[in-house]
């Protein structure tokens, strides 16, 4: 059966929370869900204009917290709300600190965390590049050093159903299964 491509199913679609100060310094987050890691060390994502793309013009920084299960309720609110109308932050009841590295908030609810600088704002595209200068996990989600996702319990947004799932079970392993095949 044949169903329009303008629903198309492209999996996974991760939830990042983006977070910014604006001139003032006040935090400010959004949810977004189109975005990559393009390169070692860099992530691309795909933003409308928001409050959080003006934030980020100013300032050249962001962060990306990972949603977790743990973290649903929050991150759905910073996508529901726009920045523009209320503080999400306060409204939320989350804690944030500067980030030591770039000039933009981590969110402490959020286990792990990128910290970002702008590389590129392409305005026609809406699509942000940033260079990733530093991760910041909580220790509750590393296995010997690296983060499990397991743990971490990521999410992604099903957009043919308007939910969010849980990543995490373990199915095969990379660069060894097909070995297999290979070698026949």
């Amino acid at each position: 059966m044949e169903i329009d491509s303008k629903n198309a199913v492209i999996v996974p679609e991760g939830v990042f929370i983006i977070g910014t100060y604006d001139e003032n310094g006040v935090p400010n987050a959004m949810n977004a869900a189109w975005g990559i890691q393009s390169d070692y060390e860099e992530i691309a994502l795909f933003l409308a204009q928001h409050k959080t793309t003006e934030n980020l013009k100013k300032t050249g920084a962001f962060t990306v917290a990972f949603a977790t299960k743990n973290t649903v309720q929050i991150s759905d609110y910073f996508g529901v709300e726009s920045g523009s109308n209320v503080n999400k932050i306060e409204k939320a009841g989350v804690h944030v600190h500067k980030s030591a590295n770039v000039n933009a908030p981590i969110i402490e609810e959020y286990p792990l965390v990128l910290e970002c600088e702008v590389t590129e704002w392409d305005e026609k595209r809406e699509m942000l590049r940033g260079k990733i200068v530093a991760q910041q996990a909580d220790e509750s989600i590393l296995t010997d050093g690296k983060v499990d996702l397991g743990k971490l319990q990521p999410i992604m947004y099903d957009a043919s159903f308007h939910v969010y799932r849980v990543i995490g079970e373990v199915v095969g392993n990379a660069f060894k299964d097909g070995l297999a095949i290979k070698n026949k």
